[in-house]
């Protein structure tokens, strides 16, 4: 599990990254102002296990061997890491596969609304006109 937090210029981002067997999911977390050590650890304790839970697409990912790394190079690594900027494709891939079912789901929902708004309206207009021969 991987928690990369960056600056994308307007917000503060954490993106967390949890891949296992070979599947790979990805979200969001927008904290807004420059989040403290705090804050950061109430995240990780509380926030991003619901977070993670309510994911479920997933990204195929390619699993490296794993072998023992010199630790000089371990660390060359890190400092890396920490200087690149953004985040890798495959949490981008699992991220817009979330947001795209998330949105098709809302336009679903939108869909139905706007026919069951339809059929009321309808309903209401034959009624309208019922009432108005009636009697004669």
């Amino acid at each position: 599990m991987k928690l990369t937090v960056y600056h994308d210029g307007q917000y503060w981002v954490g993106v967390v990254e949890q891949e296992d067997q070979g599947k790979l999911k990805a979200a969001r977390y927008i904290f807004g102002r420059e989040p403290k050590d705090e804050e950061i650890l109430h995240f990780v304790r509380e926030e991003m296990w619901r977070l993670l839970g309510g994911l479920s697409q997933e990204v195929a990912v390619k699993l490296s061997d794993t072998k023992k790394v010199n630790p000089k190079r371990l660390a060359r690594q890190a400092a890396y890491e920490l200087s690149k900027n953004g985040v890798s494709t495959h949490a981008q891939k699992a991220m817009n596969l979330e947001y795209e079912k998330n949105k098709r789901e809302k336009q679903t929902c939108s869909n139905q609304q706007r026919e069951a708004m339809k059929a009321r309206i309808r309903e209401l207009k034959e009624k309208k006109a019922k009432e108005k021969h009636r009697g004669h």
